[in-house]
């Protein structure tokens, strides 16, 4: 049995930007709750949560880790999250673990886009938020205070404050007099105070009344105006030092939410009738409920996937479906975490995260559950979609086979990582977050996979369509003795709109003919024809799309008319059509958030206009930092970053994900079909 209840556990996830100290902040909470006996270090590769051979060398996080205390008769599980914008999935994906999201900042970097991103991202799914400045012997701690109330909101206001210089701190919740470096303290307690009592008229009305509140009655308003988003505590430590560390897990045993009290995750039942929306009481009596959050691969133990238990009670006796599966499946060993260590235990209840291994029907999203009519689906958290690509291929004889098996266990591993086979250009091309994290899974490929790769920058991958309505004719005969091949096809091209909901169609074949002018038999093969231009493309070579193709008229032969026949014509007349249809080519279109100072914003609008790129409007941030909202074709920005750092001298940020196709300019269009080479088959 667990040595701890549901009520005594508390899940933490640390995120922010790269460099603000999440990692080294872990380890201080293992060293100041006896856990370890010395703090690793980041720069020599010795902390428990960075235990990768390639975090090793690249000197910081590149995918959330879980680790655990015991403070204050409470279980902690604390994961600690990548920092890099190009690994942000990683930290996203990790929310639906926790019930409290904690932003780790630095005073000297301040508030960045994977910030704002990741605090929009926790409010949008009613997750409760606490933000904690590290690093507070140095910067300007009151500053930081200042752009996060600005950024974020009043609610966001002080459980602690530094004091001595960044030597100690002192809490201002309990503590309602004093000095701190930041201030009177009693100040600070007086707005704390008067947050917290707006959630509770009856404890208001008392407040008003005496003009105090004793601290273990604002312990249940707390933990409600955390849920309710009305109160964003702040605290201060310094991890390196070890100051403020034991405070600020003071103030997570005492006032954060345990998994009974958090807001619960949206979790859908579904039957063959209905879906409906269900709300768990984390009851370890009851359903059982747990999601895959992660999925990791071990060298020794294989493939490992990461659960956070949300009902019930998950023991390696019981057998919970995944998903919509109709068979139980067998956990074998239920294991705890501690970085990649795990000690085995019996059971897990709701609110334990924990994780098992060698279990291929589980995958990266999937709910287990024993729900009996039906099944439980847990709402999918939006990840951002891989933009950034790479074409590569193999450099050694036999490599494709260990690049399919390499792949598809590294793309278990990180929902954010894709190969896309790209059937337009014949290209094989890999697509992440930016640079840096393709650069991190290509080496990751050739050192676990013992798989090489050369890479280079991928081709644009157009789309074709047309903009209006043409006729098309081909007669196929063919006469080489014997029986020959006869087939006649005419045919009419239109543009059709998009669905309701804006989703792309592909092709609608419609059969107008009459009179048996074209055998029925024969129908198929038109259409055959038809889609496999609509696959190789008519004009350039590339997919086509929104086309209408009306078959209206044609010839046969009883004796030489034959399925091969009307399958050339049929081709040969849609590309004759298309031709004379307006053809275009479409171009993907990207959304970018462009972060950078406010004095490089006409930089950035000159240089949006060179990429014809347009801007779609700015948002003024805290510490002098705008956001540039803009849309631009995506071959005018695949190597953005580079040319931004260059602009900004490497003040500079982005993330981008895709729009929409729009309409290539006539040059751009014209230099494309040039170069377009058709095979024989295609003349």
């Amino acid at each position: 049995m667990p040595k701890h209840s549901t009520q005594d556990i508390r899940n933490i996830a640390l995120v922010g930007p790269s460099g603000s100290g999440k990692t080294t902040l872990a380890e201080a909470m293992l060293v100041a709750t006896g856990a370890i006996g010395r703090a690793g270090k980041v720069e020599d590769g010795s902390t428990i949560s960075d235990f990768g051979d390639l975090e090793k060398s690249f000197g910081h996080s590149l995918s959330s880790s879980l680790v655990h205390v015991s403070h204050g008769g409470c279980h902690i599980n604390i994961i600690d999250t990548p920092g890099r914008s190009d690994f942000l999935g990683l930290a996203m994906a990790s929310l639906p673990a926790v019930e409290t999201m904690v932003l780790v900042l630095d005073p000297d970097t301040g508030i960045d886009p994977v910030s704002r991103r990741l605090m929009k991202l926790a409010a949008a799914r009613n997750l409760p938020r606490a933000i904690l400045i590290n690093k507070i012997d140095h910067g300007d701690p009151l500053a930081v205070l200042g752009d996060i109330q600005e950024t974020f909101g009043t609610a966001c206001l002080p459980i602690n404050l530094p004091t001595g210089g960044g030597g100690a701190v002192v809490r201002c919740l309990q503590e309602s007099e004093g000095d701190s470096d930041l201030g009177d303290v009693a100040e600070f307690h007086t707005s704390l105070v008067d947050q917290i009592v707006e959630t509770d008229e009856a404890l208001m009305e008392e407040y008003l009344d005496k003009g105090e509140v004793a601290p273990e009655a604002l312990l249940a308003p707390f933990k409600s105006a955390m849920r309710d988003g009305h109160l964003i505590p702040v605290g201060f430590v310094s991890a390196i030092n070890g100051v403020g560390v034991k405070k600020f897990l003071d103030q997570v045993a005492d006032l954060f939410p345990n998994p009974a009290q958090g807001n619960f995750r949206p979790i859908d039942k579904v039957t063959d009738n209905d879906v409906e929306r269900i709300e768990l009481t984390a009851d370890p009596s009851g359903t059982t409920v747990g999601h895959v959050f992660k999925v990791a691969s071990d060298p020794f133990v294989g493939k490992l996937c990461y659960i956070r238990v949300h009902n019930g009670t998950l023991s390696p006796s019981e057998q919970p479906r995944v998903d919509d599966g109709r068979k139980g499946i067998r956990l074998g060993h239920i294991l705890q975490p501690q970085g990649n260590q795990t000690t085995e235990v019996d059971t897990a209840v709701p609110g334990d995260i924990i994780c098992v291994a060698k279990v291929e029907d589980i995958h990266y999203d999937s709910t287990l559950h024993t729900v009996s009519d039906g099944y439980a689906k847990m709402s999918s958290i939006p990840l951002p979609k891989p933009m950034y690509g790479l074409a590569i291929e193999t450099t050694s004889k036999g490599g494709e086979s260990k690049l399919g098996e390499a792949m598809s266990r590294m793309m278990a591993e990180d929902p954010t990582f894709e190969l896309d086979r790209v059937a337009a250009t014949a290209e094989q091309v890999v697509r992440g977050l930016g640079e840096l994290h393709l650069r991190a899974k290509l080496q990751l490929l050739k050192d676990q996979y013992g798989v090489e790769v050369a890479t280079r920058q991928p081709k644009v991958a157009y789309k074709e369509t047309i903009q209006g309505q043409a006729d098309g004719h081909h007669r196929h005969k063919k006469q080489s003795g014997g029986s020959g091949q006869f087939g006649e096809v005419y045919l009419r091209v239109e543009p059709v709109a998009q669905d309701a909901e804006g989703i792309t169609r592909g092709l609608l074949f419609v059969d107008d003919t009459f009179g048996g002018s074209v055998p029925k038999q024969f129908l198929p093969a038109i259409e055959k024809g038809v889609r496999k231009v609509m696959v190789d493309g008519a004009i350039a070579g590339y997919p086509m799309q929104n086309i209408k193709v009306s078959v209206y008229d044609g010839k046969h032969h009883s004796v030489d008319s034959k399925e091969i026949a009307f399958i050339t014509a049929g081709k040969r007349a849609f590309i004759d059509a298309v031709q004379k249809a307006r053809p275009v080519l479409l171009e993907p279109f990207v959304k970018l958030e462009i972060t950078v100072p406010a004095d490089h914003i006409g930089d950035i609008s000159s240089d949006m206009s060179g990429r014809r790129g347009r801007i779609q409007g700015t948002d003024v941030l805290a510490g002098n930092q705008v956001v540039v909202h803009a849309e631009a074709p995506l071959s005018e920005v695949m190597i953005y970053a580079n040319q931004l750092k260059s602009m900004t001298g490497g003040s500079g940020s982005y993330s981008m994900e895709y729009s929409h196709d729009e309409q290539t300019p006539p040059n751009v269009q014209a230099d494309v079909v040039k170069s377009f080479k058709p095979t024989a088959d295609e003349d």
